[in-house]
């Protein structure tokens, strides 16, 4: 770690820099169009007088470093006389070198470590690229055009005898450390976790300097460790006052008055079933059988829309949040638990206010009637996940009928959806038994059943049919109507081919013909790989194959479920834009005209972003805690599987308890191992020695970095 420079104040030159990144930033949206200074000052937001000045003065600096040039007196342009200039997201892998992932190209732009200047992870960056020695592209970062984040988590490391430390960051892809100087330490003391904000980096400097705003704790300690993954994605943990204030101060009583504007459906039945440890139940079933021999299904939801309103602070606070954030020992809500857990959770026996939709299905399960609209529900029964499957099973206990009923529609759905071209990856995901002190002292998995397929089926019905109600006219020609769908888009032909040619070396066929051929197939591979020496890897490759679902407010349909409607309707306690559903639903019902779609479009944005670090900070608690389970293990051989690659080693995964490890090829003795991208392996080149993803190998576990929430193995036979 080098020393900090002596401080010399650029306040002004420091302006300047960071205006001109905002003048990058805004020119290359549109790098062939010409601007005046007018055009560029109103377009980064800088519009007084003295403002405008200091845009001239960075008009004038980007000028004399050939970032743009003047076309004529006044006017500006991009200069692209840089040869392979380029604008795209920054990506750090754990050696310190780079990767930027440009739009309109396949292929992501190598950086190494010596060029990526003061990017840091996530950045927006613009690079000169060239082909180094005639092999793939290569690039340096020439600017920084728009930071992703400027808070980080990391370990304060006090400089003894000196009045300033360093911030070293969890995170391997953090580039550099961040130095604090005195007066800017907020309190902490050497060796805590701590939260840093970056205030500045200096050009010619190695190190930004931060300023520590929070004091987290000690490093390795459970609760240290689970805010600071919090800390990491910029998620609270806690509400302000004033919105847990607006929450209790909430009308929690059913009014008379309400339930008139309302479906009275409290005296069908109607029950939950959800996760054993569940608190927040949003959705009930109810089912009755109808004069004529049909099953009204009714599915209803949580009316989350009555309670939180637009433009109070709790909208404001659930609409940032976006999502629930579900960590290993706790759940970090979307709101204040009087709401989730109380008000507006449909517990057995109490009256609640609801968001439906009723189906008449006939033994077929086709939907012959539908209806939507807020309703009065009464849960009669809370049922947990095994003992709604005991019913299946045993086919004794009460509401046994009833769930028998669900169990068989269900089924009927399920495969008919399969039959559309649905893709049923059937993953299990690992759970943790923790003791009294959120310590793990068993790792399970949760499998699924019948009973979840059965809530699963009914859910999916729910969205597909509201989305198609908003959606559709009667005839089936598109309303045009503005609202948030659920997309997926079709997986990448490239990755598909990849695929197809990788598994055809185990004797597996794959036709690729069309969208419905490539779910049959995929379907079949998935079923034909169960049990085998190969299933992890090649439903690993599958899955990676696949795009990533999100919101948008264009219906381009989702291709994992066979849908071409779909929306999120069923989760407004914990996601968000199922609370834009129910609005917008409830506003179509009213005969309201469609809203503006662009607002809706930034909705999208920030709920499918914000889903992504809800994910990435439950997938770090996961591991967090496999670290945690497995240091009682150390020393100790495991057989596993190879499951994942890379060019400085590749990782193997504990079937029995989801733990993953790394090994790294410098580690690796007997040869000089290098990567092979195509065949997912590592090759020895002098022995012919491999490993390949989905290799079964031993292991000895090595270390348990709980910091970084990293274990490392140690190949002991193959």
């Amino acid at each position: 770690m080098a020393n900090k420079s002596k401080f010399i104040s650029h306040k002004n030159d420091n302006k300047l820099q960071e205006i001109g990144r905002l003048i990058m930033n805004f020119m290359n949206k549109n790098s062939t169009k010409i601007y005046n200074y007018k055009q560029i000052a109103d377009g980064i937001d800088y519009k007084n007088p003295r403002q405008r000045e200091l845009v001239i003065q960075s008009l004038h600096k980007l000028l004399s470093d050939a970032k743009i040039k003047e076309t004529e007196k006044g006017k500006y342009i991009i200069n692209l006389n840089i040869e392979g200039t380029l604008t795209g997201k920054i990506d750090f892998n754990q050696a310190g070198n780079a990767y930027v992932k440009v739009d309109e190209m396949d292929d992501d732009i190598f950086i190494h470590s010596k060029n990526v200047k003061d990017a840091m992870q996530g950045d927006t960056v613009l690079v000169v690229t060239y082909n180094f020695k005639g092999k793939k592209l290569e690039g340096s970062v020439l600017e920084v055009l728009e930071r992703k984040r400027d808070q980080f988590v990391g370990v304060f490391q006090l400089i003894k005898h000196k009045d300033f430390g360093f911030v070293v960051s969890d995170k391997k892809s953090m580039s550099t450390d961040i130095f604090v100087p005195r007066g800017k330490i907020g309190g902490a003391e050497d060796g805590d976790k701590v939260v840093v904000k970056m205030v500045a980096w200096r050009a010619g400097e190695k190190n930004p300097e931060g300023e520590i705003i929070k004091v987290l704790g000690a490093p390795g300690d459970h609760e240290t460790e689970i805010h600071s993954i919090l800390a990491e994605y910029g998620l609270p943990y806690t509400f302000p006052e004033e919105v847990e204030r607006e929450a209790q101060a909430i009308d929690q009583k059913i009014h008379d008055s309400e339930v008139a504007k309302r479906r009275d459906m409290r005296n069908v039945c109607t029950f939950t079933i959800d996760p054993k440890d569940a608190k927040d139940f949003d959705d009930a079933l109810s089912l009755q059988k109808l004069d004529n021999g049909n099953w009204e299904v009714g599915v209803h939801i949580a009316d989350v829309s009555h309670y939180v309103v637009p433009g109070t602070l709790l909208d404001d606070e659930a609409y940032d949040r976006a999502t629930s954030v579900y960590l290993v020992d706790r759940v970090v809500p979307m709101l204040p638990e009087v709401l989730s857990n109380e008000v507006c959770s449909l517990r057995p026996n109490e009256d609640k206010y609801t968001f439906s939709a009723v189906f008449e299905l006939n033994e077929n399960a086709e939907v012959l009637n539908e209806w939507f609209g807020r309703t009065v529900t009464h849960s009669d029964r809370r049922f947990s996940y095994e003992e709604a499957q005991e019913r299946i099973e045993t086919q004794t206990g009460d509401l046994t009928e009833e769930i028998l009923t669900l169990d068989r529609l269900a089924k009927i759905l399920r495969k008919r959806r399969i039959d559309n071209g649905a893709i049923t990856f059937d993953r299990s995901e690992v759970r943790f038994n923790l003791d009294e002190n959120s310590q793990p002292i068993g790792v399970y998995f949760k499998v699924s059943k019948e009973s979840n397929h059965l809530i699963e089926e009914f859910m999916l019905l729910a969205n597909r049919k509201v989305s198609e109600f908003i959606s559709l006219k009667k005839g089936g020609e598109p309303t045009q109507n503005t609202f948030i769908y659920r997309i997926h888009d079709d997986p990448d032909p490239a990755k598909l081919e990849a695929l197809r040619e990788f598994v055809s070396t185990f004797g597996y066929k794959m036709d690729l013909a069309n969208t419905k051929k490539v779910a049959q197939s995929l379907n079949k591979l998935l079923q034909d790989v169960k049990g085998k020496g190969e299933e992890n890897m090649i439903e690993t490759l599958a899955m990676r194959s696949m795009s990533k679902a999100v919101y948008s407010t264009d219906p381009i349909g989702h291709y994992g479920l066979g849908f071409e409607y779909y929306s999120h309707f069923t989760s407004p306690i914990r996601r968000y834009p199922d609370l834009i559903a129910h609005r917008l639903l409830q506003h179509y019902l009213d005969g309201g005209k469609s809203p503006n779609k662009q607002e809706y479009d930034e909705k999208c944005k920030h709920c499918s972003a914000m889903e992504r670090l809800a994910a990435d900070a439950e997938r770090d608690s996961i591991k967090f805690m496999q670290v945690k389970f497995m240091e009682t293990h150390l020393g100790e051989e495991f057989t596993g599987v190879i499951s994942g690659v890379a060019d400085f080693g590749f990782w193997v995964q504990i079937p029995e308890n989801g733990a993953e490890g790394l090994i790294k090829l410098r580690d690796l003795m007997d040869d000089s191992y290098s990567y092979d991208a195509k065949t997912h392996s590592v090759q020895g080149s002098r022995t012919g020695n491999q490993y390949q993803l989905g290799d079964k190998v031993t292991i000895k576990v090595m270390k348990a970095n709980l910091i970084q929430k990293q274990l490392d193995f140690k190949i002991i036979s193959s």
